[in-house]
């Protein structure tokens, strides 16, 4: 019997098989079922990624392990690379302790992110058959900016000192979020709402950064090698 839920972001051009429990287990595919069959690749991975974290994650061996649940409407952002829908489901914030399991595998995603980038320091990356892809400073700086972006959706935000290290800044910027998503799921205003847009739900935003995270923890993984 299927037992993993997971839910589908349906593009013109890509798909995306994302897991609702396990933040940071997200894969695509050009089709729905080459994005579940991705997905079900990926869980040994990602289980051997985040360590102890995922020591009760059971890694389907075949798509009939997986129970979709919902399948939601992709736009431009999903056809670009990245999951940019939330799934029905993440209209009901999490409880506290949902939440507290939640923030538990995200910082799990953002400590494989940093041993990857620790581990890649010095290490010339693969550049791709054009000659493309970002060297590891300038990865770095991105999964740091994007999380400024995410942070920003779900309604927080961060300062740090003029010269702040690179491992510093994430430190502020991650306890902002952590904090913004806890004000959240406990029904307090959150520090800074986006004027021009909808707040994020608290789980996509979770996921979103985890997803991120894990995406670029296997393209320096694979571009070390």
């Amino acid at each position: 019997m299927p037992t993993t839920p997971v839910y589908l972001e349906l593009g013109a051009k890509r798909a995306f098989a994302c897991s609702l429990g396990w933040p940071g287990w997200t894969r695509a595919g050009k089709t729905e079922d080459e994005a579940l069959e991705a997905l079900v690749e990926a869980a040994p991975r990602f289980k051997r990624t985040l360590g102890s974290t995922a020591r009760d994650l059971t890694a389907p061996k075949t798509v009939k392990g997986l129970r979709v649940i919902e399948r939601v409407k992709g736009n431009a952002t999903t056809d670009f690379g990245a999951p940019g829908v939330p799934a029905g489901a993440d209209d009901t914030d999490p409880t506290a302790t949902e939440l507290e399991r939640l923030v538990r595998v995200l910082r799990a995603c953002w400590r494989a992110f940093d041993r990857a980038a620790a581990a890649s320091e010095g290490v010339e990356l693969r550049k791709g058959p054009r000659g493309g892809g970002r060297d590891l400073d300038r990865i770095v700086e991105h999964v740091l900016d994007a999380d400024g972006a995410y942070l920003s959706r779900l309604g927080g935000t961060f300062s740090v000192e003029r010269g702040a290290s690179i491992d510093e800044r994430a430190e502020a910027l991650r306890a902002a979020f952590v904090e913004a998503a806890n004000l959240r799921v406990n029904g307090e205003p959150p520090p800074k709402p986006p004027k021009r847009a909808a707040l994020w739900p608290v789980a996509y935003s979770i996921r979103r950064s985890a997803w991120h995270a894990i995406d670029h923890v296997w393209e320096i993984e694979d571009r070390s090698n």
